[in-house]
């Protein structure tokens, strides 16, 4: 470690972990660890916790899954919300948990780098303020943590405004326009959505095959089907049978330029990471014509688009629904538990825990339920660890609640 680093920031020594990232999986750890009695600092490089949610997302947002899929452990949603949460409910159960849990970051902490010492067995975090150093360092970024931009020939010759979703908030800044929407997952979806309600004429880039899902079917929702039939039928025969829920719902999306892969949704999930869209109207909107589906970007203009089928059309302005990506090859310095890309090497369910106190969360693929089972696990870990440490704790700090079933990579 640089001796002129310590010089100029005197370390702070935290008895317990440090986690870096105060969104729902940093806080999800700081929460099991404070209910079995083991303290814990978050550093957010932000002012605010779950700073995606409350200064990256758009305004109509809301969970694209049930609540009860979405809550973090040791504490529900109210009963009183309904069953998907728009975007300012479920800042305000983060801070509610946070609260709960007397869980407060240090804020506006970013994490130049981390290492960990082989001299003293500790983690070193510096920050632009301090170094911090600890025996357990949790990883709580997630894989959302920065927009990606993606190299289109030609981006920079386009006149108009090119917005990412992570800086897109309202369809009123582009009301009557014919706008670009490159990307055709959720968000993609949901900004055209949300553009068709004031007056724009959104074309959607489709370059990859994808699932469309109904995100209900019969009053009840696509992925708690999937999960309950998962229970007893093999995955291949409940993709099947989506698929076959979706057709009769959707109708045949190849028709619309949304091609199936061959793969089923979950599988396919399981599998990449992939998530199936959960259709909440732009389907029927496609069909209108009210969104055009148009093939893969060949380039782009001063004005408008080239594409690789070769139309060329003039668009007002392009957003950019290409979703995001990890940092943490940007502070870690760390090249045997994460890959370039800022992932865990061991998939889920065993790439929650590194070598030398390292741990992770937030990386599973597989959403707040992913984060939830992985905060467990660490907190467990982490407790056990910490107890050798500093004494047994009392049986009233040990939750017995602190146990999720999690069922969606059974196959």
């Amino acid at each position: 470690m640089n001796s002129c680093l310590e010089a100029e920031h005197s370390p702070i020594f935290v008895n317990g972990p440090i986690i870096v990232g105060a969104g729902p999986s940093g806080l999800s750890v700081a929460a099991c660890l404070s209910n079995r009695g083991v303290p814990s600092v978050i550093l957010e490089r932000t002012d605010c916790l779950a700073s995606l949610w409350q200064k990256r997302t758009y305004d109509r947002l809301k969970l694209h899954l049930p609540k009860h899929f979405c809550e973090l452990p040791l504490m529900k949603f109210p009963k009183n919300l309904p069953r998907y949460p728009s975007k300012q409910q479920f800042i305000s159960y983060i801070e509610s948990y946070a609260a709960r849990f007397n869980i407060k970051p240090v804020f506006n902490q970013t994490v130049e780098k981390a290492e960990f010492d082989v001299v003293s067995c500790l983690w070193k975090v510096k920050t632009q303020d301090a170094v911090y150093t600890s025996k357990w360092l949790v990883v709580a970024t997630g894989e959302n943590a920065e927009p990606v931009v993606p190299d289109i020939p030609g981006l920079k010759n386009f006149t108009g405004p090119v917005v990412h979703t992570s800086a897109y908030k309202s369809g009123s800044e582009f009301a009557n326009r014919k706008v670009l929407v490159v990307g055709c997952g959720n968000s993609g979806m949901e900004v055209c959505l949300d553009l068709c309600r004031y007056n724009a004429l959104p074309h959607m880039v489709v370059r990859n095959p994808l699932h469309v899902l109904p995100r209900d079917f019969f009053g009840l929702s696509s992925f708690g089907i999937a999960m309950t039939l998962l229970k007893w039928f093999p995955l291949k025969l409940v993709d099947n049978l989506l698929l076959l829920l979706a057709n009769s719902y959707l109708g045949n999306t190849n028709r619309l330029g949304l091609r199936r892969p061959k793969t089923g949704p979950i599988e396919l999930k399981n599998a990449t990471g992939k998530t199936p869209v959960l259709d909440v109207g732009a389907i029927s909107l496609i069909q209108s014509g009210q969104i055009r589906v148009t093939q893969a970007l060949k380039e782009l203009t001063k004005k408008g688009a080239k594409f690789v089928d070769g139309q060329e059309m003039e668009f007002e302005s392009i957003i950019l629904a290409t979703g995001y990506k990890s940092n943490v090859p940007d502070w870690l310095k760390e090249n045997s538990f994460f890959t370039k890309e800022g992932m865990p090497k061991t998939p889920f369910p065993n790439g929650w825990k590194g070598e030398n106190g390292l741990y992770t969360v937030g990386f599973t693929k597989r959403g707040l339920l992913g984060t939830a089972f992985d905060a467990v696990k660490i907190a467990e870990d982490i407790t056990d660890q910490w107890m050798k440490s500093n004494g047994p704790l009392s049986a009233s700090n040990i939750c017995s609640s602190c146990i999720i079933h999690f069922h969606f990579n059974k196959s």
